[in-house]
């Protein structure tokens, strides 16, 4: 191409923007912003709701009379916070499950190209003809694009399951019931 193609008028501004790297940068940079601040603001969500549900279920206990004296009071409170701390530590781990998916969606998303862009030009210069090799770059895309996404499924749930366990064991050694507060660990919120 010439000088003067390059500069035709009919060029859109988006089409001259995808052909530089530093647009596609931008683009996976503002990927990840976004899934991190909707991640965060989620994240606080829960952490809101626990803490909530555990300040009403303490209130609770105190207003009928087991929030002072007997062994009741103990066994009450961490019966109480086993049940909103398995639903919030299931939450993260779905949460962090999901976040690590998407992000390994946008780095797999464009190694997953260039292999399946190899496979096609070496099927090409393998001499096939070219219904053969459009019919062999479905089958490539379609096993490609399947292993891509068990890996995905599988590592986004090993992620969950140890985000859930995490949290779960963090969640009640947080609101420990010996020590009947907070045990120094600060909240999220």
């Amino acid at each position: 191409m010439s000088d003067e193609q390059l500069n035709l008028p009919c060029r859109s501004i988006l089409a001259t923007a995808l052909r530089k790297r530093r647009t596609w940068v931008a683009l996976f940079l503002l990927a990840y912003a976004l899934i991190i601040s909707s991640s965060w603001n989620i994240l606080l969500s829960i952490q809101t709701w626990y803490n909530n549900t555990i300040a009403a279920s303490v209130g609770v206990n105190g207003a009928n009379g087991q929030g002072s004296g007997g062994g009741s009071s103990n066994s009450s409170n961490l019966m109480t916070s086993w049940w909103p701390a398995v639903y919030a530590s299931v939450l993260y781990g779905a949460l962090f499950g999901v976040t690590a998916m998407l992000a390994t969606a946008a780095v797999a998303l464009p190694a997953t190209l260039v292999t399946w862009i190899t496979v096609l030009v070496l099927l090409a210069f393998a001499g096939k003809p070219q219904w053969k090799l459009v019919r062999e770059g479905r089958n490539v895309t379609r096993d490609i694009a399947g292993i891509a996404f068990k890996i995905l499924i599988r590592e986004g749930n090993i992620v969950a399951a140890i985000c859930a366990v995490m949290s779960f064991f963090l969640l009640l050694w947080r609101k420990s019931p010996s020590l009947g507060k907070d045990d120094g660990i600060t909240s999220v919120v």
